[in-house]
């Protein structure tokens, strides 16, 4: 009765699909799409109370284009229902789900099998159902505790009382099991964290850090260490909107004030001082990828954990995991709904922890450079050993000494353009015109690397980056011994070409765009590769049927349908000598 039946009431009579009947389906499909495709896509989270508990639900969806919706909800919760239709029975998904949510550390499991009433409340459907799981259950990590349930919920069966209709089964309703399980949310029993939100300093008076704690407990007088820095000070305040606490603990939002005036900025993780967080910038991980587009081994992302926001590199997974059997199977990138261990190369330390020691301080999201949209979620194993175990070396002879022994400013001169445009006729001139002026120069050409260097790799969007990246690598190596290195690349994705500038000095990238129509590239054809790509005998070839993201802002652009291949190398010169680039 009230305001929100009279609505479900009215929504029922004009999209719903239980005729006369309340569809029910109505309370958590809040998204017009949902409610007229009849799915769930969305997280819908929806609060109820009884006199013995109260609830908050994640209705999540079971479609596999929307398991990352699915893992989202999953992320908080204490317990996890496992809707399972028994005409269908334990599908793929059913084990994509199970494993995601226990790797997010959910322990309580309820096994729902639904629509009983479509399998004339047989009990060897049910019980099929529940042995299938049970001996699947076994390959899943950590004590579980399952509940299995049978189900109509169309009309309420085993729901909130027992049914009728299956006197045959004796365990809990729903609700009786939701009401009387047992959980030990384990934020409570992780130790104290609070990701830094915001320096709160409103005058010179006052310098507090504000954050949610994520996870444990703090009082007034407790020592804390800020993370990576590993300062040390004493909590002298715990300021909220309200006034201030003696303590607070996980989920509140508060401003901590310190005895000392430590360095502590956004993205740090305030921490019990005995039991701090881990620092380094290289793990191991299990990530689960979200994005249509599938993961590039080497390509640069965004990595998000708590309060920070940094440059990720995934390296190659060292397997995927097969949900149907938990097994490992060898993989050399991830797609969508695919679960993989991988490494991750950060561009600066943070702090973190194992997610099996801490979640909130141990998981984190992935996120597209360019776009910002979420393509995947990971949890952290463990550092790997290799970041604390290896230091830079200092070196005697600096990349200066170097250059000024040549006479030259050392340049990284990336030549980018499709197949046939040009790029190594006019790279090859132009380190003619150099060297006979007395240039240090070095010449790496697409096809000639890939006969050592990169001769294991082919031309799938996965290995061109890792082509690049690698590349990059080298021609970072050549710039610190001085030279003028000229690399010539088909490099088809800006995003690997930027990772390339970012690895070099500031101004010493200079990007050279080889702009040939494609029309005319395949006209000139030199080496019959764009006839053979027509005919499908090549794959994954730039142009045909692959892609070539051209520069936006080059430092040089080469028309080759005006330039011929001396003057192209001339204006190259030119420009170099104008910047400085021959002379030190």
């Amino acid at each position: 009765p009230g305001l929100p039946a009279r609505f479900i009431e009215a929504d029922s009579r004009k999209m719903g699909t239980q005729g006369e009947n309340i569809d029910f389906a109505l309370l958590v499909d809040g998204l017009a799409a949902e409610r007229e495709q009849g799915i769930t896509i969305d997280v819908a989270y929806r609060f109820f109370s009884t006199d013995k508990r109260k609830f908050i639900v994640a209705d999540t969806p079971g479609h596999e284009q929307y398991t990352r919706n699915m893992a989202t909800g999953a992320s908080t919760a204490d317990l996890a229902i496992l809707l399972v239709d028994a005409r269908k029975g334990i599908i793929t998904q059913t084990r994509r789900h199970a494993f995601i949510v226990t790797l997010l550390g959910i322990r309580k499991l309820v096994l729902a099998v639904n629509k009983m009433d479509l399998v004339d409340w047989d009990p060897e459907v049910f019980d099929a159902i529940d042995a299938e799981f049970y001996n699947f259950s076994h390959q899943l990590a950590g004590d579980l505790e399952i509940q299995a349930i049978p189900l109509s919920a169309l009309n309420g069966d085993n729901m909130l009382l027992p049914s009728e209709q299956m006197k045959w089964y004796n365990g809990p309703t729903l609700l009786q099991h939701l009401e009387s399980v047992s959980l030990d949310p384990k934020h409570r029993t992780e130790p104290f964290r609070l990701p830094v939100q915001w320096v709160n300093r409103p005058d010179s008076e006052f310098r507090g850090f504000s954050g949610t704690i994520t996870s444990g407990a703090v009082k007034v007088g407790d020592r804390i260490r800020s993370m990576p820095s590993a300062r040390e000070s004493e909590v002298t305040r715990i300021v909220t909107y309200d006034g201030d606490l003696p303590e607070a603990s996980a989920g509140q939002a508060v401003t901590l004030t310190l005895a000392d005036e430590i360095d502590t900025s956004r993205g740090d993780i305030l921490a019990c001082a005995t039991a701090s967080p881990e620092v380094s910038d290289q793990f191991q991980a299990h990530i689960l990828w979200m994005s249509e587009a599938d993961m590039l081994p080497g390509r640069r992302y965004l990595m998000r954990i708590g309060t920070q926001t940094v440059t990720a590199t995934i390296n190659a997974p060292k397997y995927r995991i097969d949900v149907n059997d938990m097994q490992h199977r060898p993989a050399r990138t991830l797609g969508l709904n695919d679960i993989g261990v991988c490494t991750l190369s950060l561009e600066q330390p943070i702090a973190y922890d194992p997610f099996t020691a801490a979640r909130k301080t141990g998981s984190f999201i992935l996120l597209d450079r360019n776009t910002n949209d979420t393509i995947g979620m990971g949890l952290i194993d463990f550092g790997l050993r290799r970041a604390d175990n290896i230091h830079w070396q200092t070196l005697d002879i600096s990349r200066d000494d170097l250059a000024d022994l040549k006479s030259q400013r050392p340049a990284v001169l990336w030549f980018t353009g499709i197949s046939g445009s040009g790029k190594s006729t006019i790279a090859n001139a132009l380190q003619r015109r150099l060297h006979s002026v007395g240039k240090h120069t070095f010449l790496m050409d697409g096809d000639n690397v890939r006969h050592g260097l990169n001769r294991d790799l082919g031309f799938t969007d996965a290995d061109r980056v890792e082509n690049i990246r690698r590349v990059s690598e080298v021609a970072k190596l050549m710039s610190d011994a001085g030279l003028i290195t000229i690399v010539s690349f088909i490099s088809p994705f800006e995003a690997e070409r930027q990772m390339a500038r970012r690895l070099m000095q500031a101004g010493e990238f200079v990007e050279i765009f080889i702009d040939t129509p494609l029309a005319v590239a395949e006209g000139r054809d030199v080496k019959g590769l764009y006839r053979k790509a027509r005919a499908g005998e090549i794959l994954n070839f730039t142009g045909i049927n692959s892609p070539y993201e051209p520069p936006a802002f080059p430092e040089i652009r080469i028309d080759t349908t005006r330039t011929d291949i001396d003057a192209a190398a001339g204006q190259i010169l030119d420009w170099l000598s104008e910047k400085g680039f021959l002379d030190r």
